[in-house]
């Protein structure tokens, strides 16, 4: 993957403006993944569910032989603008100097107890 970042606009911190794959043999589409388990419990506070939201996101990859430094575009649901730093800092802790191009949108999250969904596409 190759990171693409404009002359002008914003300067990313946590992500790239664009990513262009090259080569890859294998695209995976990871549906939006909740914070809640197997066993539907979902944590109460905002940074456990981020953190088990990425998790759930982990797994997915994983089961398809990939990583995380295979994403190349994640978008994070927020139930609410409060959580962005937050959001921010987790998304950091799981994808350490890994830059795939992101988006944040504040919105209505389908079950009200969830206060993020996080979907990605990655490719290998």
């Amino acid at each position: 993957m190759i990171t693409v970042d404009p002359a002008e606009g914003p300067a990313p911190t946590t992500y790239t403006q664009g990513a262009l794959v090259e080569g890859a043999r294998r695209l995976l589409f990871v549906s939006g993944q909740v914070p809640e388990t197997a066993g539907g419990v979902v944590p109460e506070g905002f940074a456990e569910q981020c953190r088990l939201a990425w998790r759930n996101v982990q797994a997915v990859l994983e089961g398809a032989g990939m990583g995380v430094r295979d994403l190349v575009k994640v978008t994070v649901f927020l139930s609410d603008r409060a959580y962005r730093e937050e959001n921010a800092k987790i998304r950091g802790e799981v994808l350490g100097d890994h830059r795939p191009a992101l988006t944040v949108i504040i919105t209505g999250i389908y079950d009200e107890g969830w206060l993020l969904e996080i979907e990605a596409i990655a490719a290998a």
